[in-house]
C-alpha cells in the first residue's frame, strides 16, 4: 500500500464521518497541514504513531494481509522503467507521483519525464493517470500532467 491510497481512505472516512479537516487534526493530536498533506498525498515521511492517532480518531484500524495473488498492473512502476531506460539517476515512484499530484517535476527529473511522455504507450498513460487519480480530486492529475508535458518541453 503506498501512502497516498492510505490518505485517500482516511479523507474518504472523514467525510463519510462529516468531520472537517480541523476536527480530525485535533482529535489526533496533529496540525490541519500534515492531515491535509497526508489526505493529498503529499506528505515525505508520516510516522506510524501519527497514522495510528488518526486511524483511532477514525476509529479504524490498520491491518496486515498478504498480498492478494491476483494483481492489477501497476502502472507507477512501469511508467518509472519507461522513464529510466535511458538515465544512470532514476526517476523515483514517489517522485513521479509526487509530480503527478503537485504538476512540479522533481529537480534533475525533467529528462525522465519527457522520455515517459514521449516514449510510453498510450494505454501506459491511461493507466498511470487512472492509478494516480485515486487519490486527488477529479482532474487534478490529467491538468498536472498537461502542465509537466508543457513544463518539460519549454526547458529544452
Amino acid at each position: 500500500m503506498r501512502l497516498q491510497e492510505l490518505g485517500y481512505e482516511i479523507r474518504q472516512t472523514r467525510l463519510e464521518r462529516g468531520l472537517t479537516q480541523a476536527q480530525l487534526a485535533k482529535a489526533a493530536g496533529l496540525s490541519r497541514t500534515t492531515l491535509n498533506q497526508l489526505e493529498n498525498g503529499l506528505f515525505p515521511d508520516l510516522g506510524v504513531r501519527k497514522v495510528l492517532a488518526i486511524l483511532e480518531a477514525l476509529r479504524l484500524d490498520l491491518a496486515v494481509q498478504p498480498v492478494r495473488e491476483i494483481r492489477r498492473p501497476d502502472f507507477i512502476r512501469m511508467a518509472c522503467t519507461t522513464a529510466n531506460v535511458s538515465y544512470k539517476n532514476a526517476l523515483t515512484e514517489d517522485e513521479l507521483i509526487h509530480a503527478l499530484l503537485t504538476g512540479k517535476p522533481p529537480v534533475g527529473k525533467r529528462p525522465h519525464l519527457r522520455a515517459l511522455l514521449d516514449e510510453a504507450a498510450p494505454e501506459l498513460l491511461q493507466g498511470l493517470v487512472g492509478e494516480a487519480a485515486k487519490w486527488t480530486k477529479p482532474g487534478r492529475v490529467e491538468k498536472n500532467l498537461g502542465k509537466i508535458a508543457h513544463d518539460v518541453r519549454a526547458t529544452d
